[in-house]
């Protein structure tokens, strides 16, 4: 049984495990009802507003059908919007709400945060190589995942 606990794909889903937790856990503190995907595609939003839903899932990496449900919660607390694109009428763009504006600079913050809580037992310097490998691992292998990352592109 040794040999599992050495495994990268063990290790990885045990990091996430302690990520969703940390993440949870100071969210509760902050009275803020906020989950990792939900804070992905506001910050996201934030930086590219009036982006479709199909978008906004490669921007975070996400699936599309997972994203449908994270954005009607969104909505539903009233932190987006979804209006008809002005492009294509068959299409919904999203933007944040002002309630999601202040929502997302309250959580920002917090968020930072707590990224040392998550790698805790580390020092700064295995911190910051860990991470450089992760984007390395991550961008290596971006296309054999499930929902790729797909920034946009600039013209």
């Amino acid at each position: 049984m040794t040999g599992l606990y050495d495994m990268a794909g063990h290790l990885i889903r045990r990091l996430n495990q302690i990520s969703v937790s940390v993440f949870a856990e100071k969210m509760r503190q902050a009275g803020l009802d906020l989950t990792p995907v939900q804070f992905s595609a506001l910050t996201a939003l934030q930086a590219n507003p009036e982006v479709d839903q199909a978008t906004l899932a490669g921007l975070i990496a996400h699936d599309r059908v997972t994203m449908g449900a994270v954005l009607e919660r969104l909505q539903n607390k009233g932190l987006i919007v979804r209006k008809v694109s002005p492009r294509d009428r068959r299409a919904r763009v999203l933007s944040l709400t002002p309630n999601g504006q202040a929502v997302l600079g309250e959580v920002t913050p917090i968020v930072w945060a707590l990224q040392d809580e998550i790698l805790t037992g580390l020092s700064a310097d295995e911190k910051t190589e860990l991470l450089r490998l992760m984007r390395k691992a991550a961008h290596a292998g971006n296309e054999r995942s499930r929902a790729p990352l797909q920034p946009i592109k600039e013209p």
